[in-house]
């Protein structure tokens, strides 16, 4: 038996890591230890950089799950560490070299999170983007509750426009090499769907959950659906 893997848990754009303690409970009751990074939503490569970092630190083999622009993330995290056992994607970007997220998330109609974005100068330079909390339920988690909602407006964590832009400075995406899961909502405003399918297939993915109804915000909404690929995925690391 192979040492069994942590689950390495990177949360998006307007997230931050409690976003995953539903989907951290559950794992926790199948036996599973799981760490959710702070992601610092700042750049791609410093951010792959800093969650190469807390897997070096963990010392163990990993399954890495992103969450939207945490698939960037862990797309350039992964390639080339061995310590990556498998991906998940849960409404996530699976770039190639020359995609950036602003790119993939207008490839196909749906996306109406520009319309929902306040952006404002930062003093390291550039633009910061946050969603307005007056859009935010209706724009990234549709299906919880007003009062969860709002909360998750108030804890979100904005990103640079740069993450937005940047693009992965890896020669092969690290789906290429490892096994990938894919789980999305059949109604995300942010990624539009059909984006979320094209991305999947292209990466060869082992298996794909499209949930009914569901928002861009899974891991608070469906954390079953997300709990469940992540066992899939960790059950390949087995034997």
């Amino acid at each position: 038996m192979t040492e069994q893997p942590v689950v390495v848990l990177v949360h998006g754009a307007f997230a931050e890591s409690a976003s995953w303690n539903r989907v951290i409970t559950r794992l926790h009751r199948h036996g599973l230890e799981a760490v959710a990074v702070a992601n610092p939503l700042r750049d791609v490569e410093g951010d792959a950089a800093y969650v190469r970092d807390v897997i070096a630190g963990l010392g163990r083999p990993v399954v890495l799950v992103g969450h939207s622009y945490g698939g960037m993330v862990i797309t350039q995290a992964a390639a080339g560490d061995p310590a990556v056992r498998a991906l998940v994607y849960v409404a996530a970007f699976a770039p190639e070299p020359g995609e950036s997220a602003f790119l993939l998330s207008a490839k196909f109609e749906g996306s109406t999170l520009g319309e929902a974005l306040v952006a404002y100068p930062v003093a390291s330079g550039g633009n910061e983007f946050r969603i307005d909390p007056a859009k935010f339920h209706h724009q990234f988690c549709a299906d919880v509750d007003a009062g969860e909602a709002a909360l998750m407006a108030a804890t979100q964590r904005p990103v640079t426009e740069r993450a937005l832009r940047d693009e992965p400075t890896v020669a092969e995406p690290a789906w290429r090499g490892i096994p990938s899961w894919f789980v999305h909502g059949e109604r995300d405003l942010n990624i539009p769907a059909a984006a979320l399918r094209f991305m999947a297939e292209r990466a060869g993915s082992r298996g794909t959950r499209e949930v009914a109804g569901a928002s861009h915000a899974l891991a608070a909404s469906e954390p079953d659906a997300v709990t469940e690929t992540i066992i899939e995925a960790v059950r390949t690391t087995d034997g």
